[in-house]
């Protein structure tokens, strides 16, 4: 049996390399076949937007079905998503660029703990610029003289808006940035586009910085609400803080456009900060109680009085209330440090008292001095030890520092928009004139330079150039008076 089975292996032996010879005789020619892929093939299992036709069938590839969009979102005029059946893509720029992602619907921002944080943000922003308005929702868009049903539309502005066609021509998982799913209009509808040419970055631009100035307005009021009540778009054109005051006090007026304020008898400019434009209103003390209109509102000013006080000085001192020509040439620097004032809000928190002394004489009071009338005091007195340290009320620039005749070394710092504080009789100047200061910066020495009886801080406000009442602004700022902080104080 042995030598048969040898012989059963050298005949199959012989069998595979005749097989091989034919091979290699037809030039390597012969084709498997059923193993075989052409190139044209090939590509085509390659490519994920088409699949071999079935048998029978046109030899053209047949396209895989357009990707469905299923909604879109947002979030601020650069950033937002749109939702695919199989997946999500993404926008930092406001839509004219779009890359996968492989996450899933962006979750919205969560809101501080307590919902009170005085930072703003991108979507509040636009909340309270469109409170109270209705912003379009159409349900077709025209894109030159073609009419477009739309899925689903969003607008952050009453003029920009993003709209979702219905039907989303080439787009699949593999789109790239250049792909444009959204429409976008910045004439409020009217038109549409399928890419963001330069007319539409300028306006995205436009409203980009609108929206930083609201916020550089809206973080001066004390909380969110407050800001909600005054710059809403559905609240009134003019807001007053405080709605009601008394004679020798301030109050500040918002407006939405620029213009003037007609004012016993004189016009205040209002100028522009954050979204809106503004201007002070100082009550003279001859200012009469009633109703006054400004605007659309009515300031209210109420009676009040004043109690008197009697000061007795030495005929040296009272003979220095003579000198009109030394007089005179002090208020010339005076006027002119006054008559400039930045042409904004450089405060952005409350005021606070420059020193903590006694209070001897309180602001307002009718002053005799050696029983004859003086004047009414327009300020307030605070006694202290000489050489107390002069702390600046709040951020500002120096208008003025220097000796003058009956105020001795003094200082004038202007806070923006014509308010400026005043301190007097000091023994010593820290600061010049130019200089920047902030809240709480030493600029002086409590002293008793000047007409002066004793060591002490003469202190006040001055708002285009009339004097306002300085305990309105202590631990408190014009922003804060909106809800009438500033009204009924001594």
């Amino acid at each position: 049996m042995k030598p048969r089975k040898n012989w059963n292996w050298l005949l199959m032996g012989s069998a595979f390399i005749l097989a091989a010879g034919v091979v290699v005789g037809l030039g390597g020619k012969l084709r498997l076949d059923f193993f075989h892929v052409s190139d044209k093939e090939s590509a085509a299992m390659e490519s994920p937007a088409s699949v071999p036709a079935a048998p029978g069938a046109s030899n053209e590839a047949v396209k895989l079905p357009a990707r469905e969009a299923v909604q879109f979102r947002m979030t601020d005029l650069n950033h937002g998503w749109i939702e695919y059946s199989d997946g999500t893509m993404v926008t930092d720029d406001g839509g004219a660029t779009w890359r996968n992602t492989g996450q899933s619907v962006p979750a919205a921002a969560a809101l501080s703990p307590d919902g009170q944080s005085k930072q703003w943000s991108v979507s509040e922003l636009i909340e309270l610029q469109n409170s109270g308005g209705t912003l379009p929702s159409p349900k077709q868009a025209t894109i030159g003289s073609t009419l477009v049903p739309v899925k689903q539309s969003q607008f952050l502005t009453k003029l920009i808006g993003w709209a979702l066609p219905a039907s989303q021509p080439g787009a699949h998982a593999e789109a790239d940035e250049s792909h444009h799913p959204l429409l976008v209009t910045i004439d409020g509808g009217l038109t549409w586009q399928d890419v963001q040419d330069q007319a539409v970055q300028q306006a995205f631009a436009a409203e980009t910085e609108q929206l930083k100035k609201l916020r550089e307005e809206a973080e001066r009021f004390p909380d969110k609400e407050t800001a909600r009540q005054v710059l809403g778009s559905n609240v009134s054109a003019w807001r007053l803080f405080p709605e009601s005051a008394s004679r020798g006090d301030v109050v500040l007026v918002r407006h939405n456009g620029p213009g003037t304020v007609k004012w016993l008898g004189k016009s205040y400019t209002l100028e522009p900060f954050g979204a809106g434009y503004y201007t002070y209103l100082p009550i003279t003390m001859q200012t009469k109680p009633g109703a006054y209109p400004i605007g659309d509102q009515t300031l209210t000013i109420k009676a009040k009085e004043f109690e008197t006080q009697y000061l007795k000085v030495t005929e040296q001192l009272e003979s220095m209330r003579q000198d009109t020509q030394r007089i005179n040439a002090d208020q010339k620097k005076i006027d002119a440090a006054r008559s400039k004032s930045a042409e904004t809000f450089l405060f952005s928190s409350d005021f606070i008292q420059p020193i903590e002394g006694i209070l001897t004489t309180p602001y307002g009071y009718t002053r005799y001095v050696n029983d004859k009338f003086d004047s009414a005091h327009m300020a307030v007195d605070l006694a202290a030890d000489e050489g107390t340290p002069v702390k600046a009320t709040n951020d500002g620039i120096v208008a003025l520092a220097d000796n003058l005749y009956l105020t001795g070394n003094s200082v004038y710092i202007d806070h923006g928009m014509g308010l400026f504080s005043q301190y007097a009789h000091m023994s010593e100047l820290r600061v010049k004139t130019g200089d920047k200061v902030k809240r709480g910066d030493i600029i002086g020495l409590v002293g008793t330079t000047g007409f002066s009886t004793g060591p002490h801080l003469h202190f006040t406000f001055w708002a285009h150039n009339v004097q306002a009442n300085p305990n309105l602004f202590f631990n408190s700022n014009p922003f804060h008076w909106v809800k009438g902080e500033s009204a009924s104080k001594p």
